[in-house]
């Protein structure tokens, strides 16, 4: 409360801090999450979340207004940080999507469950299944680790997940393998590319 003229122990001399390890949850750990999930809204929860790589929060307070089924994207404001968030979406998301409330909350009940609750449940399901090391937050890092493996530039990935993500920072640093291919295959399949887009005129 600065009440001493002068700190007792300097800054420098205090412990480190050791935050605790996190890891990104893998596509078999997440596939048996959802078989044993027979809740259909949280298994539809833990699949979006997959998809998406949103928070908790986030992902639980979607609502069918949200969805935008003529440019199939995804439109919302996080509440952590108020920043407009525009996620375009496939036909996984949107066979989800199908399957959930077509007015309001696409999650009701996930959505009224303290955020605390939902990592407890969701940690009591890892616990059941032996899956160690991972919480709801794992989804985002795992979201960034696999754009980064199938080549999708930082700032789309920032851009989805939030500019100040950690886990993109995380994935996009060293966390995440990466298959590099040869120069060969670039320059082969840069040739097919341009056969493909050359005019059939030109082509004689």
């Amino acid at each position: 409360m600065n009440w001493l003229p002068w700190p007792v122990l300097p800054k420098r001399q205090w412990p480190a801090v050791e935050h605790r390890s996190r890891r990104a949850i893998t596509r078999e750990e997440h596939e048996r999450i959802l078989a044993r999930e027979h809740n259909p809204e949280l298994n539809a929860f833990y699949a979006l979340m997959w998809h998406l790589g949103g928070s908790q929060s986030d992902i639980a307070s979607l609502r069918a207004e949200d969805v935008d089924w003529n440019d199939r994207c995804i439109i919302y404001r996080r509440r952590k940080t108020g920043q407009r968030s525009v996620l375009h979406f496939g036909d996984a998301v949107a066979a989800i999507l199908k399957e959930r409330p077509i007015f309001g909350l696409l999650f009701p009940r996930v959505s009224e469950t303290h955020e605390r609750h939902r990592a407890k449940l969701f940690h009591r399901r890892c616990q059941w299944l032996g899956i160690k090391g991972v919480s709801l937050h794992s989804y985002r890092y795992a979201w960034a680790e696999r754009a980064l493996v199938a080549g999708m530039p930082e700032r789309f990935a920032q851009e989805a997940l939030g500019h100040s993500s950690k886990a993109v920072h995380r994935a996009y640093s060293k966390k995440a393998e990466v298959k590099v291919p040869s120069l060969e295959e670039y320059e082969a399949s840069a040739l097919r590319k341009a056969v493909v887009e050359l005019p059939m005129s030109n082509r004689c």
